[in-house]
């Protein structure tokens, strides 16, 4: 008999996501107010204070979803085309889909082995006098090291872009907040994120010229002040009503998730201590858990071991490198030796969340015990 019978909560259902009665009222305010676009309503405005308070930062813009909030970076960081942009392989493809958008050239550089973030040597090595930013995936709400990336960056007068997708109040090792030490910090709402309102994103700042041509590249280019004036490129990528006032609620639970995340991440750790061949996370302080990354000899073989005692897992994280794709050209095998192997063979990711109770842990720890001893 398998360790686990029970589903565990996912974000999928009712148990595995914190959506109530705060969101049910925020959603019939808004149909009541008659006014369901963002455009002309009091929800999006508020939220764009709330985060950029939550946060301390001067500004904060929302968006349609986490993908739009890094099309409004790298437009206001002015990528155009044949400018090159930094990033990791081991990341979402909406990282990079805004870079090709611009027409911009993606250039990717190899990550750490032991958390997968973007090993800031690889960046400095990969900055040529076509490079224009930077973007640093905090991977699972682990902190990438984004001093020393910030570092780089002001060497070489580059635009650092945070993508805090799956790193919402997620600290650096000094407990400092991710998010502030970009230029600009992008954030996702989508269904699998800490907090959701099915899709939406923000973006934050504290320049007020990388606010205002995120706004305007969010509303078509168009500066509502001066009449229907198009100065800039832009697209339609506002948010709505609807989805701002649940992510107001939703914003007053994230502390909360996240805690309460770490503190039954702080469990299983401790009792996978001393387990040979099974690595945790290097360094849990400040981590926000988006999921629990585990490394193994054999991450094929321990995803299928685990799910036999019906715990769920994912091999690698992505099937491939970003750069492997059909969608691009002219990157060889072999360009990002780490992050190749942690996809191939070391990474093994444990779904996480917040709905998790202790016995639900201690039935995860069991099983990795158990497929430990295969």
């Amino acid at each position: 008999m398998p360790v686990r019978e029970r589903p565990l909560p996912t974000v999928l259902s009712p148990r595995g996501r914190t959506i109530g009665d705060e969101e049910r009222a925020a959603v019939l305010r808004v149909l009541d107010s008659g006014v369901l676009c963002g455009t002309f309503g009091t929800e999006v405005p508020a939220l764009q204070r709330e985060m950029a308070g939550l946060y301390g930062r001067t500004h904060a813009v929302a968006c349609s979803s986490g993908t739009a909030s890094l099309h409004l970076a790298v437009a206001a960081a002015g990528i155009r085309p044949g400018d090159e942009v930094i990033t990791t392989p081991l990341s979402d493809f909406g990282t990079v889909a805004p870079v090709l958008a611009e027409g911009g050239r993606v250039v990717f550089a190899d990550v750490l082995p032991d958390d997968g973030n973007l090993d800031p040597s690889a960046v400095e090595a990969a900055v040529t006098p076509r490079t224009k930013a930077v973007i640093a995936v905090h991977l699972f709400g682990a902190a990438a090291r984004i001093a020393e990336l910030r570092a780089v960056c002001d060497r070489h007068g580059l635009v650092l872009i945070e993508d805090c997708a799956q790193a919402w109040l997620a600290e650096d090792g000094d407990g400092r907040l991710l998010g502030t030490f970009g230029d600009i910090a992008c954030f996702s709402l989508q269904q699998y994120k800490h907090i959701t309102a099915g899709d939406g994103g923000l973006a934050i700042t504290d320049d007020p010229g990388l606010a205002r041509r995120m706004r305007l590249f969010a509303d078509k280019g168009w500066d509502r002040s001066e009449g229907r004036v198009h100065r800039v490129p832009g697209l339609n990528y506002r948010m709505p009503e609807l989805t701002a006032a649940v992510t107001r609620a939703q914003l007053g639970k994230v502390a909360d998730v996240v805690r309460v995340r770490r503190e039954r991440a702080a469990r299983l750790t401790a009792a996978l201590a001393g387990l040979d061949g099974v690595r945790t996370a290097p360094r849990p302080d400040g981590h926000a858990w988006w999921v629990y990354p585990l490394l193994v000899d054999d991450n094929a073989r321990w995803a299928k071991a685990l799910a036999a005692e019906g715990i769920p897992s994912f091999p690698g994280y992505l099937e491939r490198p970003l750069y492997a794709n059909p969608v691009f050209t002219g990157y060889p095998d072999g360009l990002c030796p780490q992050a190749e192997r942690l996809i191939g063979h070391t990474l093994l990711g444990l779904d996480w969340n917040e709905g998790y109770s202790p016995a639900d842990v201690d039935d995860i720890a069991r099983a990795i015990r158990l497929a430990h001893g295969s």
